[in-house]
């Protein structure tokens, strides 16, 4: 149950848990579509993948000014890999495309592969990523098959921590700079082993000092919003 007052005129941060196969936008729209006839700005601050789930900031009204600001904050994300196959996306959006075999891979080799990602490091971003280029979404080219010279990008990783092993996978949690691709962490820690792996799942945990444990339910905000939305109205009015 949601029990506290709103005031979406001098602009609101919510904290909200994405839900699996929702884009970013997709959130922002359902938010939005809800404040509904109230025209007012609604942002998301740090883009999650579909098939990513977690803490996604929605700024609105006048807060939408600080979404760069709340976006370049620390995240931190748990998760799984699969050892022993890649896919093109690195991730369960594609297909596998590579298999590999994962006998003479021990927990030790697992657990020492992480200091290579640990620190100031250097990662290209997925060719199935929200990136762009020439103004253009990567994923767009990558689903029409076109390839585009991708360019390093500078990231840091202060913690990457394995949680668990049961092998092909691998739970890990990771905390990191703005701009960490970790299905490209999750790619290179596989070649790191002379080996592949995939993202299988992925959470946002924290970013900054907003937690998941502290966000709304996108259902139950919606219906909160849709139920008091004469006085939402009033209050602005």
């Amino acid at each position: 149950m949601i029990e506290r007052e709103f005031n979406f005129a001098e602009g609101e941060l919510l904290l909200i848990n994405k839900p699996y196969k929702w884009t970013s936008f997709d959130v922002v729209g359902k938010i939005r579509n809800s404040l509904k006839p109230l025209k007012l700005k609604v942002g998301h601050a740090g883009t999650l993948d579909p098939l990513a789930t977690g803490l996604l900031i929605i700024c609105t009204g006048k807060l939408t000014k600080q979404i760069d600001t709340f976006q370049a904050e620390e995240k931190e994300y748990t998760g799984t890999m699969v050892l022993g196959a890649t896919t093109p996306s690195f991730d369960m959006e594609t297909v596998t495309d590579q298999e590999f075999a994962l006998e003479g891979i021990t927990e030790a080799d697992i657990y020492a592969a992480t200091a290579a990602f640990t620190g100031a490091i250097q990662q290209y971003p997925p060719a199935h990523s929200a990136v762009k280029v020439n103004g253009e979404r990567l994923y767009v080219k990558a689903r029409r098959g076109e390839e585009t010279e991708l360019r390093l990008r500078d990231v840091t990783v202060s913690v990457y921590e394995i949680t668990r092993v049961a092998l092909p996978e691998v739970d890990f949690r990771i905390v990191c700079s703005k701009g960490t691709y970790i299905r490209s962490l999750v790619s290179d820690f596989g070649k790191q082993l002379n080996n592949g792996a995939y993202l299988s799942k992925l959470t946002r945990t924290r970013s900054g000092n907003f937690l998941l444990e502290n966000a709304y339910e996108v259902a139950d905000l919606v219906n909160y919003l849709r139920n008091n939305r004469e006085s939402l109205n009033s209050a602005i009015e």
